[in-house]
């Protein structure tokens, strides 16, 4: 069943439907469901091709053939990727008792103090990844500093800090308990971590990890010149989480704003340094017309150095710069801060795709990738039932109770039911109550506190969950069993976000996916890439739209079909 919306997808991967848009919402009094093509999960989208120059781990290191496809073999532990026995123990106690493949290569990486790319799987652990380096690195500058300043050797350091950016309020949330969740032997959590969302204000006590949206961080550092200067010198470490999503559509402007912001203290500090002036004296303010000057600029840096400026380094000692005098700061410039991106879907092809833009603009980050990236996972069942206008109601309801049949490690039943619209949620949640089968609703239109209460009732009890595309992506949902989708998702970036919140974490997992007959050619596509492990994108061309090509083939083979017929009537 194909509901269509109004593609707003932030990465420049083509839209898999194929037919007309048609909403549930159409039908929500008769309660026919309509039709959905899917797509076959073999799906290879595009594996990341990477220049000699990008430094790349994959987890294929950490495995023996044919073993586990999600955790290190037992002779790799935590303390064995670097970490402290402090972190470590933490780990255990959470019941984190082997890293996954995933985790055992970004560690070392994030640990090396480099510039990281982690593109894996979804369901790989890759929030621990980033946040367990993390948080081992500063309880370890934590306890340098503390050293430094009980001696006679002088001051403890500046403090530092990680900052942590996410799409929305929930993703956040989710990132600060699972923070929250490494505990000393006292129960303690080994870092002070807080989310800076919504209406949440600047927080009283300094945390260690702040976790944060783009819009929400810089309406809390924008007006508050001081508090921006303090802020962006006191961070070391930068994640952004669904990295992807955050440097494309809405959030890009925000995000590289935020990178410039960033980059320009770290060029003021190494400039200061080489003068021997002290931090203190060096100020990092970023004007209104610094952000219109790069606005103009590329993405990336221009290669070679800016011309240098007697004038600068003059300012620079007398402990200030002039606004527009970010040009002539020297563009090779001693690093100060690490940069990490974590996503799922990270494709490269095309200058404005996420992948392109990272290595555009961090050419020496280090890329982690996952054995399964944009790939079929082999724990992942797929079943693909084509359906019709009268049937398509029945079928529905037939997937949702065969989850029943297909119950997690827990005992209980959790199903996803995916959909485009939140009419189209709606529509689906009135067909299967009308179909005796209680279910949850998780969309925009929800407030935070019904999708918070939503996701932990789901969470707690099981069930079904009727939901858009807002709970496909990051959200971890442990043990969820079976993902239907109702609508075939528009993008593939969607379809893969949907697929992978089953066999998460090294489980099984069930997708069904229901087509109608004029979604049949994209499904044969999609599924004979996957047969032959080739991205979905050769199944159709990087300039014409599946659906055009499609209508090309049918025009093929009307042409075809009336030579045939002339060659019978001569």
């Amino acid at each position: 069943m194909i509901l269509h919306r109004s593609a707003t997808t932030m990465l420049p991967l083509y839209k898999l439907s194929s037919s007309p848009p048609r909403l549930f919402s159409q039908f929500r009094y008769s309660y026919s469901v309509l039709s959905n093509s899917s797509s076959s999960f073999r799906i290879n989208l595009l594996w990341l091709s990477h220049p000699r120059r990008f430094g790349t781990v994959t987890t294929a290191a950490y495995r023996k053939e044919g073993g586990d496809t999600f955790f290190t073999e037992e002779s790799v532990s935590w303390t064995s990727l670097g970490l402290s026995d402090k972190v470590s123990q933490a780990l255990y106690n959470a019941g984190l008792g082997q890293p996954s493949l995933v985790q055992a290569a970004s560690i070392p990486s994030i640990l090396s103090e480099k510039d990281v790319v982690v593109a894996a799987e979804t369901g790989s652990g890759k929030t621990h990844s980033f946040l367990v380096p993390l948080i081992d690195k500063l309880c370890n500058e934590q306890n340098d500093s503390a050293n430094i300043a009980s001696s006679d050797q002088g001051v403890s350091q500046p403090r530092k800090i990680s900052l942590v950016l996410c799409p929305n309020v929930t993703l956040s949330e989710q990132v600060v308990r699972m923070a929250d969740g490494l505990c000393d032997e006292n129960g303690k959590p080994l870092l002070s971590v807080v989310s800076l969302c919504g209406r949440q204000g600047w927080p009283v006590n300094e945390p260690d990890i702040i976790v944060s949206t783009p819009a929400a961080l810089l309406n809390n550092i924008d007006p508050k010149n001081f508090r921006r200067t303090d802020f962006i010198r006191s961070v070391k470490y930068v994640v952004f989480d669904e990295a992807d999503m955050l440097l494309s559509g809405g959030y890009q402007n925000k995000v590289i704003r935020l990178i410039h912001m960033l980059r320009f203290d770290e060029k003021l500090l190494s400039r200061s340094n080489e003068q021997n002036l002290p931090e203190s004296e060096t100020s990092s303010h970023f004007s209104s017309e610094d952000e219109e000057n790069l606005q103009d600029e590329d993405l990336s840096e221009e290669e070679g150095d800016a011309v240098e400026n007697d004038d600068l380094d003059e300012e620079l000692e007398a402990g200030h710069v002039k606004s527009t005098d970010w040009r002539r700061v020297r563009k090779v410039y001693k690093r100060s801060k690490q940069y990490i991106f974590v996503a799922a879907t990270l494709p490269v092809n095309g200058k404005r795709t996420a992948g392109a833009v990272l290595k555009k603009m961090f050419p020496e980050a280090n890329w982690v990738s996952g054995n399964y990236l944009h790939c079929h996972n082999p724990r992942l069942k797929q079943r693909w039932i084509e359906v019709t206008f009268d049937t398509q109601v029945d079928e529905l309801i037939k997937a949702v109770k065969h989850g029943f049949e297909s119950r997690s490690v827990s005992g209980q039943c959790r199903t996803m039911v995916f959909a485009n619209t939140v009419e189209a949620v709606e529509s689906v949640a009135k067909i299967l109550m009308r179909g005796g089968i209680e279910c949850y609703h998780y969309h925009k239109d929800c407030s935070l506190e019904d999708r918070a209460k939503t996701l932990a009732d789901f969470q707690e009890k099981g069930g079904i969950l009727v939901c858009t595309d807002a709970a496909a992506r990051g959200i971890d949902i442990p043990n969820v069993s079976h993902v239907i989708q109702a609508d075939f998702a528009t993008s593939a970036v969607d379809f893969i976000h949907r697929v992978g919140r089953t066999a998460r974490a090294g489980q099984y997992g069930l997708v069904t996916s229901m087509y109608t007959e004029s979604n049949r050619d994209l499904v044969a596509a999609v599924r004979r890439a996957g047969e032959l492990s080739q991205p979905v994108e050769t199944a159709f061309s990087r300039k014409r739209s599946f659906r055009n090509k499609l209508k090309k083939r049918a025009l093929q083979r009307i042409t075809d079909s009336r030579a045939d017929e002339e060659r019978v009537l001569a």
